[in-house]
């Protein structure tokens, strides 16, 4: 066969310039595949049934690092030049297709190969580059076999000859009886000796370089070759043993408190059942529906089977859905009865569609870094909050029947590097024990408390342990700690140990076996690598989950409206609840937050002449499943944002240049990726707006696509509407863009009204226009669903009175968040291993503002209303008969000891609508406890006051909001001391303050 320039394949052994590394590699594989006692288990992390703690060290075949790992790219390099071993580096598969092949003979044909095309292309052996060598990283201090020496020899002598005369047979020597006749000692056989070793003199020569170069390797940074790697550089994960601590054996369910009696059900029904039922129901499978992730039925036991799906925000890539307030949008509303009616409406129609387990709501990342891609996705940049909305939400949803899936845990806080990928590892959040406990366990712990039935592992590594094989974590803090009682399920690919991920807690993998669990899990558990007992526990908290939700009686078929393939015919099952359509306005009310508003801009008083501008006024161009963009733009959120191209290539782990910050194509209700929903109806601001203008006989003008549009000088309003956009996958390049901000400015510029606001999935920058004398209103839209322009329309008429309070803090420069404004990048000696250090402790978001002195532009927990409110009477008081002692004595329950949820004091303070329109207050406890951040928010309520009424406030204190973690003790600490006490209208207007002491 005739191989051109352009057929040569760009790398691994086929490389134009890596075939003689190729050679080491090869052998290494031979050497490797040879060795006994190796089995196809557990492959992550390097090694054999060894879990990410590294209490255990055992080497195996697949010893090539986790999925992605340096050595597997090398690996897999040469297993592409294999028979049917066209995959990707990020899967395993090729590791058991080599198996099937004589690898020896299959190594002599691809040198033998590719030997002949770089003698085509005039690149004599002597010659390949060293760089390239270097770059590819293949050479390892091994020759070719003699054999392969032979065939490349005669191999080459026939092809030349044939390419000379191609009517020659392959016994035509051509230039080689030349070369006999003209230096006879070449007919005898130390001739033909003599001239292979010529030959093979420059290849050896090479060899050797490359070897004292793998040498020097191995002493500066650990044996990796691999040229992206900076001197020094970490090359194996043994550098990171002990981190993380291990933690064993898993807890078994306990069945305490209300899960008693599923738990008695759960355990007589795993008593029937053989190994291979047990582990069909710890492993998930395909199945034709178009849920996310699927446990099969026990058909002969009457257990149905499970469907999962996303996500937080309501259903996701279905048909007849709602598209509910995403996370950061009920943060925004900061109230606690909307949020459990909102969890009660979205658990209905994961109910109706047959979804067992609603895989919501987030509550990592709590929102430490600000450009965080899946901050929309929770709450807020606050650990009570957090944990507050997602125990209304938990017990709203799961009231309903359906399970909970909380998650990531733990410390899942960037989306860069959070999946090992392109010979980097994910990225490791190391958190100390306090900075754990009192920030990033805080939310999950009431999670746990409210009942979550299911808890989602997370991508990254927590101190250099993956997430989804963390003894710490999952054993210790989750299922010891906390007495949590459900099962964890991996995020989807999370595993990447099978053994290990078992025995560290781990209780179900999504979306399949990834060829560790499943069948090798059965061999597992017969060879005594993770025990029967710990199967046993696995199943018995998934089948108590499903008992603890009622699942057993009357629950619909899994996945019987989540149609597989929505283009073809298929039963319509319509979840929608029309009692739901208030709380869906009230919520995408609510979580809109008016920060500027002078000069009585808003409430609109209906102007003659309107002019509208921005690209996030009107609807995308397209909502269509399987249209322009393929079915991802709209499954995942991406019709407005380049039709999903970035949201597909992040989750292709492509390398991803010049994001943009802004989805450019019109309106966004939701973020991009597995979080976002695709409702049956979206009314976008132009639509409604348009709506309003039409009743009010209102001159309408609008241009949606001019950097610099012409403005009307009559108009008497301005509205821009723009967005900050964000997605699963990759982090927000920036927290403002200049497109953006010159659109606000060329408007404002030439209208002396003018009204901006924002649809953004996490912090908005403003001090770009924000100060500009024509810019009168800023509204914050955050991420509404789908009422969103019939919300937004009722607030700028004033049908609607803001209540929204911000989540988080916006600075006025993107360097006042300093070390927590970014991801932490892949670099230095850690470029393969990138490390995320948490040293700043409980100091994030308005804890760091406080801690640095810094004045925000607009302060955590500020919202403007149309109307004011003034705070007055406060009174502290402490519960009688409460116990005091430094460390609660009580027993574990779901959620940790029981005393920690004593109510130890009590706060009220009165808040008086002192304006003239009724509207809603979020009055906030903040409390300075002994040693601990200046103020932390222990307590929120939202009443609505009528104008000139007031109400008062009530604050519960328990052991917990208290105390601090004591890292000696293992245990809450409350303190003797003086705590502050401080209440108003957000983290920095607090003019009720007093103290409490201990």
């Amino acid at each position: 066969m005739e191989l051109t320039n352009d057929e040569l394949p760009a790398n691994g052994l086929g490389s134009r310039h890596g075939l003689w590394g190729g050679f080491g590699a090869v052998s290494s594989l031979i050497d490797a595949i040879g060795q006994p006692g190796r089995d196809s288990f557990s492959r992550g992390n390097g090694k054999t049934g060894v879990n990410s703690d590294h209490d255990v060290v055992d080497t195996g075949f697949c010893s090539l690092q986790s999925v992605g790992g340096s050595a597997e790219t090398k690996w897999f390099s040469v297993f592409r030049g294999f028979p049917d071993c066209q995959t990707s580096i990020s899967n395993y598969l090729c590791a058991n297709r080599i198996l099937k092949y004589d690898y020896t003979a299959v190594l002599q044909e691809r040198v033998v190969h590719f030997t002949v095309a770089y003698l085509k292309l005039g690149i004599p052996p002597s010659q390949p580059r060293r760089a390239a060598m270097e770059r590819d990283g293949f050479a390892r201090n091994h020759e070719p076999s003699s054999k392969a020496s032979d065939a490349l020899m005669s191999h080459t002598r026939e092809t030349a000859a044939m390419k000379r005369d191609p009517g020659a047979t392959a016994h035509d020597t051509g230039w080689f009886s030349r070369l006999q006749q003209r230096f006879p000692i070449l007919q005898k056989k130390r001739g033909k000796a003599l001239l292979t070793f010529i030959l093979l003199l420059p290849l050896l020569g090479l060899l050797g370089l490359l070897a004292l170069r793998n040498r020097g390797s191995e002493v500066s940074n650990g044996g990796d070759g691999d040229s992206g790697s900076t001197a020094g550089a970490i090359a194996d994960d043994t550098y990171f043993y002990g981190q993380s601590e291990a933690v064993y054996p898993s807890p078994t369910m306990s069945g305490t408190g209300t899960w008693t009696e599923s738990y008695n059900k759960a355990s007589a029904l795993v008593q029937n059942m053989t190994i291979e039922e047990k582990v069909s129901l710890t492993t998930g499978a395909g199945a034709n529906t178009g849920c996310a992730g699927n446990i099969p039925a026990v058909p002969r036991l009457n257990f149905t089977g499970m469907c999962l799906m996303d996500a937080g925000q309501g259903l996701r890539a279905t048909d007849f859905v709602s598209g509910w307030p995403s996370g950061i949008h009920v943060g925004a509303s900061w109230n606690k009865n909307l949020t459990r009616q909102r969890g009660i409406g979205m658990g209905g129609e994961f109910r109706t569609k047959g979804v067992n387990v609603a895989l919501g709501p987030v509550v990592g990342p709590v929102g430490r870094v600000v450009r965080g891609g899946r901050n929309w996705e929770g709450f807020a940049a606050d650990p009570y909050l957090t944990g507050a909305l997602a125990s209304e939400t938990i017990l709203g949803i799961q009231s309903v029947g359906v399970i909970t899936s909380t998650k990531h845990f733990i410390g899942n806080e960037q989306e860069t590097n959070r999946v090992p990928a392109n010979g980097i590892e994910a990225v490791s959040s190391n958190i100390d024990d306090k900075t754990m406990h009192e920030v990033y366990l805080w939310p999950f712990q009431d999670a746990v408390k409210a009942g979550s039935g299911n808890i989602m592992c997370s991508y990254n590594r927590v101190n250099n342990s993956y997430g989804c094989a963390n003894s710490k974590t999952q054993n210790g803090l989750l299922k010891t700690e906390l007495g949590f009682q459900g099962f964890v399920v991996s995020d989807w690919g999370a595993l990447h140990a099978g053994v290990a991920s078992a025995n560290a807690g781990m209780d179900m993998v999504q979306p399949n076996a990834a060829e560790l669990w499943g069948d090798n899990l059965i061999t597992a558990v017969k060879n005594g690598s993770v025990s029967e007992s710990r199967l046993d526990d696995m199943v018995t908290r998934i089948v108590a989950t499903w008992y603890q939700m009622g699942q057993d009686q009357g629950f619909p078929d899994p996945g019987v409206g989540m149609p597989q393939d929505l283009t073809k015919p298929h039963a319509i099952v319509d979840a929608r609840n029309e009692s739901s359509k208030q709380i869906l306005f009230d919520g995408a009310v609510e979580g809109h937050v008016l920060v500027k508003n002078i000069r009585s801009a808003l409430p609109l008083q209906k102007p003659k002449i309107m002019s509208l501008f921005g690209y996030s006024a009107r609807n995308p161009d397209q909502w269509n499943y399987n249209a322009t963009g393929g079915t991802s733009a709209w499954m995942f959120g991406g019709e407005s944002a380049f039709l999903g191209r970035y949201i597909t290539g992040a989750f292709d782990l492509d390398s991803l240049e010049d994001i943009p910050q802004i989805a450019p194509d019109g309106t966004i209700i939701c973020g991009g990726g597995s979080g976002a929903v695709t409702p049956a109806f979206i009314s976008s601001p132009f639509d409604a707006i348009s709506s309003r203008a039409y009743e009010d006989s209102t001159a309408l003008f609008w241009d949606f696509f001019s950097p610099e549009p012409y403005v009307n000088a009559a108009s008497e309003a301005c509205i821009v509407l723009v967005n900050a956009f964000a997605s699963e996958g990759y982090d927000r390049p920036g927290t403002h863009d200049d497109f953006t901000d010159g659109l606000i400015k060329h408007v404002a510029d030439r209208c002396n009204n003018t009204i901006v606001v924002f649809h953004n999935a996490g912090v908005r920058l403003v001090d770009q226009f924000v100060d500009h004398p024509n810019v009168t209103a800023v509204i914050f839209a955050h991420l509404p669903g789908q009422d969103s322009g019939r919300a937004l329309a009722a607030l700028l008429y004033g049908d609607s009175n803001p209540s929204g309070k911000l989540p988080y803090t916006v600075a006025h420069n993107e360097s006042d968040y300093e070390a927590l404004l970014k991801p932490s990048p892949a670099e230095g000696i850690f470029v393969k291993f990138p490390q995320s250090n948490f040293t700043e402790g409980a100091y994030i978001d308005y804890r760091h503002f406080d801690a640095k002195n810094i004045t925000p532009r607009y302060e955590f927990g500020f919202g403007l209303s149309y109307t004011t409110f003034n705070y007055s009477s406060l009174e502290i008081t402490k519960r009688e008969g409460a116990g005091t002692s430094s460390y609660p004595v009580g027993d574990i329950v779901e959620g940790g000891q029981s005393d920690l949820w004593d109510v130890l004091a009590t706060v009220t303070a009165r808040v008086q609508n002192v304006g003239e329109v009724d509207g809603a207050e979020v009055a906030q406890l903040y409390v300075g406890i002994p040693g601990a951040p200046v103020r932390q928010l222990r307590g929120f309520d939202k009443p609505f006051i009528n104008a000139t009424q007031s109400t008062t406030v009530t604050f519960d204190l328990n052991r917990r909001d208290l105390s601090v973690w004591d890292v000696v003790a293992q245990k809450w600490l409350l303190q003797n001391g003086t705590y502050d006490i401080n209440v108003g209208g957000s983290s920095r207007n607090l003019p009720l303050q007093g103290t409490l002491t201990f």
